[in-house]
Parts: structure tokens; sequence; C-alpha cells
């Protein structure tokens, strides 16, 4: 009775990558995505399928996705680790990370009165440089990518203010290691309750609680004033946070590191300096 049942299950199931069929065949389905420049949506929807081709999507698809839309980010984030070492949190999370705005909502040290959802970013701009002046002088040999804010308008709120809210995320190289999380440790700073990370689902601490709070030059490259933010920090070391942005003039500029980061395919147009414009173009 039991070999009856099992054969049923098993007419049930996909094809072994050894059959004709190529949904499982890693080989497929990497020429497949490299076809549609790795669209994280796409990917999303494919991970869906079953358990079997998540399977797949987790081993090789979401690495070679982070690969090839972020090389020289995840060039500086394995920089020493073992071959083939497998990434704090997985590489679907780190590709979260990268097109994944996680939104805000209310919490003890930041108040807002609008939730706001999760979406896919359009573009993201990562930077090393950014990242490092959110780190204190003891932790300077730390190394953190941080993503420009994603710009929500919530109308007039923040006290009358119609300050536009700045969502930014970003990701520690090696946190387990890092001096950052040698000193949540030892200060003995306690997770927060009610949050969990949006990227990976772990733990998180309050680095605003743990008064660690980003420089000055981390406020003006955010975009923000008089230090109103509260970000987080998970046990696999994503980061994400929100903040009141100060609104530009149409002078303003915008001032790139050479560490910088794009993440999207490039629409091939360029600025008046010759420099590609990169963006990502996601379909919802």
């Amino acid at each position: 009775m039991v070999n009856k049942k099992l054969k049923s299950n098993d007419s049930n199931e996909f094809p072994t990558p050894d059959s004709s069929s190529g949904i499982l065949d890693e080989r497929v389905l990497l020429l497949v995505f490299q076809s549609i420049n790795w669209d994280p949506h796409i990917l999303c929807l494919m991970a869906c399928v079953s358990r079997k081709v998540s399977a797949v999507a987790k081993r090789v698809l979401w690495r070679e996705l982070c690969i090839s839309r972020a090389p020289r980010m995840v060039e500086g984030l394995i920089h020493g680790t073992p071959p083939n070492g497998r990434l704090n949190g997985g590489w679907d999370s780190l590709a979260k990370v990268l097109f994944y705005c996680c939104g805000g909502k209310p919490c003890r040290n930041f108040r807002v009165e609008k939730v706001l959802k999760g979406h896919f970013a359009n573009a993201s701009r990562f930077s090393k440089t950014s990242g490092q002046s959110f780190l204190t002088k003891k932790c300077q040999s730390d190394v953190l990518y941080i993503c420009d804010p994603c710009e929500h308008s919530i109308g007039i709120s923040n006290g009358g203010n119609d300050d536009d809210l700045g969502v930014f995320r970003g990701v520690f190289k090696g946190f387990v290691k890092s001096k950052t999380r040698d000193f949540l440790i030892k200060r003995q700073i306690q997770f927060e309750h009610h949050i969990r990370c949006p990227y990976c689902g772990s733990r998180v601490w309050s680095m605003t609680s743990a008064k660690l709070i980003p420089r000055k030059s981390a406020l003006k490259k955010l975009g923000s004033n008089d230090g109103r933010l509260e970000y987080f920090v998970c046990v696999n070391g994503h980061l994400h946070g929100t903040c009141w942005l100060t609104r530009l003039s149409s002078d303003d500029e915008d001032e790139f590191d050479d560490d910088d980061e794009n993440v999207g395919s490039s629409s091939g147009r360029t600025s008046s300096s010759g420099e590609e414009i990169c963006e990502t173009l996601i379909c919802l």
C-alpha cells in the first residue's frame, strides 16, 4: 500500500534533471535568465513554481543574478571568504537587498503616520564610501555598502512639514567577524521585540538605541537633516532604515564615488559627459 502511494506521488513530481524537460536543468535556466538580463521579478515568479525550482534558484540563480547586476559589490563582499562559501543570509537575501525597498512603519525611535509598503526599486546605487561614514571610529575597519534612499512623498506630516521619507538599506561584509557586531554584543544591546529583518527574517538590533548614530557626512550623503533617522541591522549584516529627507533645489547635484555600484541593466543612454546611465527596469 505504501509503495502504491509513493508511485502515485512520484508521478506528480517534475521530471528529474536527466529527463528531456529543461525546467530543472541549471544550464538551461542560466541561459534563459542571461537572455532576459536576470530580471529579478521573473526570477521571483520562477522560484514559486515548485520547491525543486526554488532550490535551484537558491543554489545557483540568485548568486548569478547578484554577480551579473552588481559585480564589484559582490566581489568586495566575498573577498577573503572560502571558495564556494555560503554568504551570510544567503544569495536570495542579498538579491532582495539589491532590488527591494522594504518600506517603513512607525517604531519607538522614529514616528511616521503612514505605513509604507515594500516595492521593487526602479534603480539602486550602493556605495562603500557612504557606508564608511556610517561607522564609528572604533569600527572603521568594517566594510558596509549603503544604498541611496528611496524617496517617498507622504504629504503633510512630520509635525506639519511636507518632508519626504527616505528608506535606505545596506549590507555588511563578514558581519559575524565585524567590530560593529562585537560592539553590540559586548554592550549587551537587546534585540528588537517586534521587528524582523525584511530581507532574511532574522532578529535585529536598533543602531539608534545602541547610540551608533551616523556622522554628519553620512547624513549629508543620505540627504537627511537634524539626524532624524532610525536604522536596524540583523544578525546576518543586512541593514535597513528610514529618515526624513531635506528637499533639494534643482541646482543640487549628486556626488558619485569610484566604488559606487549601480544595480541595474544598461539603458544604453549616456550623460552629457559620455558616462553611461544605468537603470533597473522591472515590469510589475
